[in-house]
Parts: C-alpha cells; sequence; structure tokens
C-alpha cells in the first residue's frame, strides 16, 4: 500500500507518509500527454528540456508544470465553464477533493496551452461562425500568441483568456491516467497527476517557451528504444508513461482505457539502489525491469 503524500498547496491534507517529514514541500503539479492518431501509430508530443533547469534539466518530458495560484476558482462573477466532465467526476478519479481537481485540470489544460499552444476549448453556448471550421479550430481562431504569452507571463489568467474569448474548457478531450510523487533528497518535489489529451481536430502544437529547446511528435516505441541505448535521457514517470501508451493502438483506446488512479513513489536508497512503491500502476513494474531496478 503506498501511502499518498499531502497537497498543502491546494488548502487540503492528505494522509502524510510515515516516517520523517519531507526536507522540501511537496507541489501539485499536472502533466500532459497529448496524442494523435497518424500512419506509422499513436504518436505523442514531447518536449526536451532545456540543460540547465532547476528540474529535470535534459530530460525529455511531456507538456506540464506545477498547479498555479491562478488555477483555483477565484472569479465568482464570471466562472470558467466547463464542457465535459465536472470537478466531482475528476475529483473521484483523482481522488482529492473537487476543488483541487479542478485546480489539477485547469492547471493541465493551462501547461499544454502554454507549451504546445494547444487549446482543449470550444465556444460556449453553441456559438458557430460561417465557414467549414470545427468548434475547435474555432476556439484556437478566438486566442491568439499575444494572450498565450501573457499567460505564460502571467500578465493573464488561462480562466481570464478563455472567459473573455467566451470559450468552454473540454474536459471530455482530457483522460485521467496516473499519479507520481518526487522521492525525498530532490531539491524540488512534485505530487504530479498524468493526463492523456486527444489532439483537437484542426489545431497544431507550437513549442513556445524557454524551459525547453525541442518539441516533436514522436511514436512511444521509438523513444522507448532511443532511452535503451541512451540516446535519449527520461524520468521514470515519463518512462512509465510510454510504456502504457506503446501498447496502446489508437487515440481511442487511450481515451478509453479504465484507469485507476494510485500514488505511485520512487524510491531512492542509500548505495544508490532503486525501487518503486506501485499502488496500481500497470507500466511501474516494466520500468523497473527496463531500468534493472529493484
Amino acid at each position: 500500500m503506498v501511502e499518498p503524500v499531502s497537497i498543502e498547496p491546494l488548502g487540503e491534507q492528505r494522509p502524510p507518509p510515515v516516517g520523517p517529514p519531507a526536507e522540501v514541500p511537496v507541489r501539485p503539479a499536472a502533466t500532459v500527454m497529448l496524442v494523435k492518431d497518424t500512419p506509422a501509430g499513436l504518436e505523442v508530443f514531447v518536449l526536451r528540456r532545456v540543460v540547465g533547469m532547476a528540474f529535470a534539466g535534459g530530460m525529455t518530458a511531456f507538456p506540464g508544470g506545477a498547479v498555479d495560484g491562478s488555477d483555483h476558482e477565484t472569479d465568482h462573477a464570471a466562472p470558467l465553464r466547463w464542457s465535459g466532465p465536472d470537478p466531482q467526476w475528476w475529483a473521484g478519479q483523482l481522488g482529492v477533493t473537487p476543488d483541487t481537481a479542478r485546480a489539477l485540470v485547469v492547471a493541465a489544460a493551462r501547461e499544454l496551452f502554454e507549451e504546445t499552444g494547444v487549446l482543449l476549448a470550444r465556444p460556449s453556448a453553441g456559438v458557430t461562425e460561417a465557414g467549414s471550421d470545427g468548434p475547435d479550430q474555432i476556439a484556437a481562431g478566438s486566442v491568439t500568441d499575444a494572450d498565450r504569452i501573457a499567460v505564460l507571463d502571467r500578465r493573464a489568467t488561462f480562466a481570464g483568456v478563455l472567459t473573455g474569448a467566451d470559450l468552454d474548457l473540454r474536459t471530455d478531450l482530457l483522460r485521467p491516467w496516473a499519479n507520481w510523487v518526487t522521492p525525498a533528497g530532490h531539491t524540488r518535489r512534485y505530487d504530479t497527476f498524468f493526463f492523456a489529451a486527444a489532439m483537437p481536430a484542426g489545431q497544431q502544437a507550437r513549442l513556445l517557451t524557454s524551459e525547453a529547446d525541442l518539441g516533436q511528435w514522436r511514436v512511444p516505441q521509438a523513444l522507448l528504444a532511443e532511452y535503451d541505448v541512451g540516446a535519449v535521457r527520461l524520468m521514470p514517470p515519463t518512462l512509465a508513461m510510454l510504456t502504457d501508451l506503446a501498447r496502446a493502438g489508437s487515440v481511442a483506446e487511450v481515451m478509453t482505457a479504465e484507469r485507476v488512479v494510485t500514488p505511485v513513489r520512487f524510491r531512492e536508497r542509500v548505495g544508490g539502489s532503486a525501487g518503486i512503491a506501485v499502488g496500481d500502476d500497470s507500466a511501474a513494474a516494466d520500468v523497473t525491469t527496463r531500468k534493472g531496478l529493484s
């Protein structure tokens, strides 16, 4: 049984782990595996984080980051509208409160927008425009690169941009996937919830962040093969997620997968040995085998 960690920044407490308190606060975070179908098979969008980053520098990873204060519901006069599963549904899937679930889902969509430009949104109240564009393209056309940069620079909130453009957040394009916790001993620790997301029709992923120097679509099996020969660097959670995706044949298969989100903790022990404490994560055992861990 894996003991979950507390999420203090979100104003709630999950039962703390048994043992000495962590030296570094654990921050809640959201990461998105953006997937699409191609003739080569299922592909996922990954970033290569710049060398020198305080956390995971030089690693290939998915778009994502820590939950920000703006991801919480603060403007009750103009609340962010949802199209798809509501915070109560997400709370049940993620094992957190509705307020926390809402912040995590908004953070996932915001980080995806900031780092790739992909917008999980649609016009509110059935708004349509002339032409052949679908709702996802209409939504993407309602915001600009200036809006994206303003959100990146924290001069505007993601919720404010969507509300100002009369857009609803499309939570139906997201699926809960996993929850991994950074082990003690690191200078930064995260309680990270992984989401899968279907690439909206008519949109393109465009890298726009100083935190990464490369963004590309890759077949999961190819990335795993490159990892095995040392051509790419992957953190254990990323390796586990790619192992999951390598088993999927299509976006539909990913989006309909039944997942039980249980905290997984990668333990680093004295002497360089390591192990994985697992709840119900299907790929964690494969990560242990691939990395030669026990």
